[in-house]
């Protein structure tokens, strides 16, 4: 495992995993919410704490697992595309739906419902904070204690955010992108020809990575939003 040097780079790194944690954890709020709304009101907050706990762990853990399979050949370059793919769908208008989730009337189903829908609905959130970690499973540990927190209880505050300013999102999706153009040439498979690279191909690659998800990102949900116009004109024409 990397050393861990207290400099501006590890302060950086863990403001990245906060980032990328609460722009991708806002569903997990929702989430949380909805699982302990059967709850007796005694027993939310419990619920909330221990729920997000399991979740806390849960995470750490895959993230760790995910740590140890970037080290194989090709799969940092398989993250890399995976992170571009993420990034592009944040850009992209989404109908979430959770009717579906179940809410539990008592403490431990609750906590349960939480534990698990948080683990199936964070896969982009392990892949892209150990892009962004670099081996420091200790970075991710802290950003997650950080960050979680803040989707939990201030998820309303976040979401609003992200209403009213969208280029939170779009700088959001530039930071997968440009974690993506750094994380490929990391990989093991490439180790002796990104050896070889000058220093400042590692910044052009990242700033690639990043035009290219705001890029692709925009021009389909531009494509998305004609679309849905033409639906809806068929749709008035029809009635």
């Amino acid at each position: 495992m990397p050393d861990i040097v207290l400099d501006s780079e590890l302060l950086v790194t863990i403001l990245q995993i906060i980032a990328i944690d609460v722009l991708l954890g806002g569903d997990n709020a929702v989430v949380i919410a909805l699982a302990c709304r059967k709850l007796p009101p005694d027993l939310r907050n419990r619920g909330i704490f221990w729920g997000v706990f399991g979740a806390i762990g849960l995470r750490t853990l895959l993230v760790f697992f995910a740590l140890e399979l970037l080290a194989l050949p090709f799969l940092r370059i398989a993250g890399a595309l995976l992170l571009l793919w993420i990034g592009v769908k944040l850009l992209r208008p989404q109908d979430e739906d959770h009717a579906e989730v179940p809410a539990s009337t008592h403490l431990l189903g609750a906590i349960r419902t939480i534990i698990v829908a948080d683990a199936v609905m964070s896969l982009d959130n392990v892949v892209a904070i150990a892009g962004a970690a670099d081996g420091h499973i200790a970075l991710v540990a802290a950003g997650i204690l950080i960050s979680v927190p803040i989707i939990v209880w201030g998820s309303k505050l976040v979401l609003r955010l992200m209403d009213r300013f969208p280029a939170v999102i779009t700088l959001g999706a530039a930071l997968l992108g440009w974690i993506a153009g750094e994380m490929w040439l990391g990989d093991r498979a490439l180790a002796t020809h990104a050896a070889a690279l000058p220093a400042w191909t590692h910044y052009v690659s990242s700033l690639a990575g990043a035009l290219l998800v705001v890029t692709s990102g925009r021009w389909l949900a531009r494509r998305d939003a004609r679309a849905q116009d033409a639906a809806a004109a068929r749709r008035d024409t029809q009635d």
